[in-house]
């Protein structure tokens, strides 16, 4: 499978996102959200947290099951025509909506509380693992919006609003401006953090369930109080800005569980910076703050 082409690269930094691309095999998204699924299955109610929480932040550093698609040469060969060949993967979670549900992800920009100073050396992968279509809440964009700084967010915790403070624009979206980013499974959609973009509810009888990747460059700035981490996958890292960390094998283990907790509490920390002692984020998780 090729890599980005120039006037991917071009229609990208033009329009801030790229899709759809054929990533995964139909048979391959199958197998996919079936491994999802059986941890989901496999881990109920035998772990400190739901497996939903798991899934949601970090999944990388509690599972291997999802860098079995996060470090697939075919995605990463994707990210390095954006990022150049030197490329870490900062986050790695499943969005899961539920089938007739009415949670919604707000107008975003993603940057904005990642401690990364609104950086252009990062994208975000989402790769569908069932349909992704209006009808099933897939992503909207705003295109060309990237090119705007990071304009201010109301974090209103919303209980229906899937981001970790439900954040939202607080400037004027216009509806009639936006595009679905419909995918079928297997299918991938690259996005800028500073992209305003969201999603609507899943009106549909099926789950909508996507992995969802961040990779950044090494030279990403770190401005959080909290040390970051993240996993080198491709090329080399020299830069010293973050901590590389590679996550031992297997699904759950009380070596991925201290090294899950280590990580997502330092970046939970940048998250929730700002916010008082008592916040909580994630539709409820509570929050280690200050």
């Amino acid at each position: 499978m090729p890599a980005l082409t120039d006037q991917d690269i071009a229609n990208y930094q033009r329009n801030g996102y790229l899709c759809p691309l054929d990533i995964l095999s139909p048979k391959e998204a199958a197998e996919g959200r079936a491994d999802v699924e059986a941890l989901e299955a496999d881990y109920a109610g035998k772990l400190e947290k739901p497996v939903s929480d798991y899934l949601r932040m970090n999944a990388h550093f509690a599972s291997d099951v999802p860098l079995r698609i996060a470090r697939d040469p075919r995605v990463l060969d994707k990210i390095e025509g954006i990022l150049g060949p030197d490329i870490l993967l900062w986050s790695c979670e499943y969005f899961i909506k539920e089938a007739n549900t009415k949670k919604i992800v707000s107008w975003h920009q993603d940057l904005t509380y990642w401690g990364m100073d609104g950086s252009d050396h990062e994208v975000t992968a989402w790769i569908a693992l069932s349909p992704a279509t209006e009808h099933s809440g897939c992503m909207k964009f705003v295109p060309g919006s990237h090119t705007q700084t990071i304009v201010p967010h109301s974090d209103t915790f919303a209980q229906d609003n899937l981001l970790s403070r439900g954040q939202e624009i607080a400037v004027d979206v216009d509806e009639n401006d936006a595009i679905f980013a419909e995918l079928q499974p297997g299918q991938m959609s690259l996005h800028h953090g500073r992209l305003f973009h969201g999603s609507g509810p899943n009106v549909s009888d099926d789950r909508r369930i996507a992995l969802v990747m961040r990779f950044i460059r090494p030279d990403t700035p770190s401005t959080g109080a909290s040390k970051d981490f993240a996993m080198l996958v491709r090329g080399m890292d020299t830069s010293g800005n973050r901590i590389n960390v590679m996550p031992p094998p297997g699904s759950f283990t009380p070596a991925q569980m201290r090294l899950y907790d280590k990580i997502t509490a330092a970046q939970t920390d940048v998250l929730a910076e700002g916010l008082g002692a008592d916040a909580q984020l994630y539709d409820g998780q509570e929050v280690a703050n200050g």
